[in-house]
């Protein structure tokens, strides 16, 4: 008898262990991915200033050079699907899912030609790595002072028509692995319907089967990205933008849960409810 405490002692310790052993790999992997960020900017910096002499959009397709090299360290595959919408040679507006630091591996898988991404300002203080953000045109936005992020999108509609730009932008605002979307913000669909683009959407599969913050689990796992077909907006106007965005949420959220392999988190079910936009 005196021997089950022992055995079960023995068990809760090798749990332990097993709980310990997770969770160090997933912060060293977090760490090794902070490192290779770092360093791809330090590297790619030289190479961006003597190939194109500064700031510009074309320094994209050297970062993602770089950036597409990742996956390997982590076992991650890419299945893209419906990539030519991305293609066209014209201006628009993209739309993405926000799920994690991950995200910017599966953009640089799908990024086309002439394409800027929105980021927070703070992005830009952080070393080399707000550098070569810099050096690549990503527009920065100060979240803090509304009146100056107006501003800055609104020279930004008449920049991507006049420069034949696309626009990469992540409405969610933030990062979010619920096991949902979140509700659209409108700026997006604002900078649309202002530069008269269509949007287009593409949607990442949840990551949750491979990548989970609460249960400390980063393994090799297959992302799905989904792009969607191009929403018009020729002929929109600032009223027509609460619709506008409700049906992008819809289709996106859809797609989603529908691609995605783990069930939701928090209980919603594959159907095509929508989110209040804000």
């Amino acid at each position: 008898m005196e021997l089950w405490p022992c055995l079960a002692a023995a068990l809760l310790l090798l749990l332990l262990l097993v709980q310990l052993s997770r969770a160090a790999e997933f912060y060293a992997k977090v760490a090794l991915y902070c490192a290779l960020c770092f360093a791809m900017s330090v590297m790619a910096s030289p190479v961006c200033l003597l190939r194109h002499g500064g700031r510009t959009v074309e320094n994209m397709s050297i970062i993602s050079w770089f950036l597409r090299s990742f996956k390997y360290f982590y076992g991650l595959r890419f299945k893209v699907r419906d990539q030519h919408r991305l293609q066209e040679a014209r201006p628009c507006v993209i739309v993405s899912n926000h799920q994690s630091i991950l995200d910017m591996m599966g953009l640089m898988e799908v990024l086309p030609k002439r394409c800027v991404q929105i980021a927070k300002r703070e992005l830009l203080f952080l070393g080399p790595v707000g550098l070569i953000m810099y050096l690549g045109g990503v527009v920065f936005i100060n979240r803090q002072r509304s009146s100056t992020a107006m501003s800055v999108m609104a020279n930004l509609g008449e920049r991507m028509v006049r420069e034949n730009l696309k626009v990469w932008i992540y409405p969610e605002g933030t990062r979010n692995d619920n096991g949902d979307l979140l509700p659209f913000k409108k700026g997006a669909f604002y900078l649309a319907v202002q530069a008269q683009v269509p949007i287009v959407p593409v949607v990442y599969s949840s990551f949750s089967s491979f990548y989970n913050t609460k249960k400390k689990l980063f393994t090799s796992g297959t992302v799905t990205v989904q792009v969607l077909e191009a929403i018009p907006t020729s002929g929109l106007t600032v009223a027509d933008v609460p619709a506008l965005v409700d049906t992008c949420h819809r289709a996106m959220r859809t797609t989603f849960l529908h691609i995605s392999k783990t069930p939701q988190e928090n209980g919603a079910t594959a159907g095509p409810g929508v989110q209040p936009a804000q």
